[in-house]
């Protein structure tokens, strides 16, 4: 089959579904543009602060949910289960769950102030539940952290000439921050400087590579956990706002190059469709639904909608662009994800061999290389990686932010600073041990749980207003069952392998993800007998 009949297929639905199911969600949540948002009714100038235009906010947003989630699950799963199962998940779970989970949680967040998913818990469900949830978000927040600075350090090891631009970017957000916020220079100006300010950084870093060939993770990873402080304190309209709204132009441009790598090149399809229902990965359910994570739903999206989205979206008429429209944007970029891997490997038994040695990243850079040698001639590897490392450390610093509200709230602590190194700490103990590899199956089961949980407050808010809600109490249910599926796995498998610290971890995730939805069984039930009635 060729891969350009794959693509056209796949970019079909998931645009049809935008302007079809979105704007159904628009009539299910009761969308209104004259309702006044959290970022004018609770300016601070800080955290609460209205975006300078909507394509600014749905940079920052895009960037963070992104990541490297929706390329990391992807290949992963092409490698195990096949490139059939992975593209129809990452299709259906986008329009159905993802979409409409982030669509959700960004709805009820401003609804309630600009308030997390775990508060909102509280007013749905109960004071228990709220408790219980926020404990198992910042558990797996620390998760998302050590992940990602691993990743994104390894990047930096393995792609030395990505280094200047993917650190440069910081003080160049800065100073867009400053033009855009503080000098009210015109947009479309600060953003042309912007890029072409990361365009000279990316020309440099060919030139003079960086590279710590020696301990290097270890000091890269200490590098982005100081980022990681650093931009969870600042306010957001300098750092974290303008540096994830130019990051999402270099994922733009990565998106642009490798499906027109596709169009130009339409290479056959070299890989299996489907390898297999078990894997050295696992069953396919609940595993693969896990392991693709991001590229189809992703709990985490719910913490960045209602934790710093919320906080600066300036009208109601843009939740619809933002919550499901950058949803369905990185369904897009998953697809891309598996078709220049099946595209891009002579078989299996090669992809598998670069999975081993070079990662996932590694596997997805060479692949989107070979696939956009047309058009990218020998850049396309190195270009693929920058992109990829940009998304992450956008991850990162949202991820980072969250948990010092997150600290801060659960534990009483007022000071910022001591909330913060909290966060870091505990992310860097668990980042240097450096089994990325075995942590992503936990993090991708926590990821999915907390993505079910939404969906069950989501459920709940939707029945407190007599509302319509079968289209979320299903996927809810589906959601629960594959995410407790697929932590019972891991705790038997980490008990076989005598791998007890990963073992303590899915243990310490199943706990309070099994105490609320018993909390919530009760509340639902009462409700929908009330709704009967």
């Amino acid at each position: 089959m060729n891969s350009l009949t794959v693509a056209v297929f796949g970019l079909v639905i998931l645009f049809a579904a935008y302007f079809v199911y979105g704007r159904k969600l628009d009539r299910y949540f009761a969308v209104d543009a004259k309702r006044p948002t959290p970022a004018h009714t609770k300016a601070d100038g800080v955290d609460h602060v209205a975006a300078h235009h909507w394509t600014v906010l749905f940079g920052h947003h895009f960037s963070s949910i992104a990541g490297a989630g929706p390329v990391v699950g992807p290949v992963i799963a092409v490698a195990l289960w096949g490139w059939v199962p992975a593209i129809l998940w990452v299709i259906l779970g986008t329009v159905f769950l993802g979409g409409v989970h982030d669509f959700g949680a960004l709805v009820i967040s401003i609804r309630h102030h600009g308030h997390s998913v775990a508060d909102i818990a509280e007013q749905v469900i109960s004071k228990r539940a709220k408790l219980i949830f926020s404990i198992f978000v910042w558990l797996s927040l620390i998760l998302i952290i050590a992940v990602f600075v691993y990743l994104c350090a390894d990047t930096l090891v393995i792609q030395p000439d990505i280094v200047l631009p993917s650190l440069g970017l910081i003080p160049i957000a800065v100073l867009v921050g400053f033009s855009l916020y503080r000098l009210k220079l015109k947009q479309a100006i600060v953003t042309i400087f912007g890029l072409l300010t990361l365009a000279i950084l990316v020309i440099l870093g060919r030139k003079f590579p960086i590279d710590l060939a020696v301990g290097g993770n270890i000091i890269w990873s200490s590098a982005l956990l100081v980022y990681c402080y650093i931009a969870s304190i600042s306010p957001v309209q300098f750092l974290l706002q303008p540096r994830d709204y130019l990051s999402s132009f270099l994922l733009f441009a990565g998106m642009f190059f490798g499906y027109l790598g596709i169009i130009f090149s339409h290479p056959r399809i070299n890989l299996e469709p489907f390898v297999g229902w078990s894997s050295q990965g696992g069953d396919l359910w609940p595993m693969l639904f896990v392991t693709v994570a991001c590229g189809a739903i992703s709990g985490f999206h719910a913490l960045v909608a209602s934790g710093t989205t919320s906080k600066q979206i300036a009208s109601e008429r843009d939740i619809r662009k933002i919550g499901y429209g950058a949803m369905i944007v990185e369904g897009v970029v998953a697809i891309m994800a598996v078709l220049v891997v099946i595209a891009g490997f002579s078989s299996n038994e090669a992809l598998g061999k670069i999975l081993g040695r070079a990662g996932p990243i590694g596997a997805f850079g060479q692949g989107y290389g070979e696939v956009t040698k047309i058009v990218l001639a020998g850049y396309g590897g190195s270009f693929a990686v920058l992109v990829l490392n940009a998304f992450m450390l956008t991850t990162l610093d949202t991820a980072t932010r969250i948990g010092r509200y997150l600290t801060q709230e659960l534990f009483g602590i007022k000071n910022k600073h001591f909330a913060t190194s909290i966060i870091v700490f505990l992310s860097a103990a668990l980042a240097l041990t450096g089994k990325w590899n075995k942590i992503w199956p936990v993090f991708g089961a926590s990821n999915q749980l907390i993505a079910a949980l939404t969906l069950v407050v989501i459920t709940s808010w939707l029945l407190s207003r007599k509302r319509k809600y079968n289209f979320v109490k299903i996927p809810a249910i589906f959601m629960l069952v594959t995410a407790v599926g697929a932590l019972f796995l891991q705790i038997v498998k980490s008990f076989k392998g005598r791998d007890f610290l990963l073992m303590g971890i899915s243990a310490a995730l199943i706990g309070p993800a099994l105490f609320i939805i018993l909390e919530s069984r009760t509340v639902l039930f009462k409700r929908f007998r009330e709704e009967k009635a």
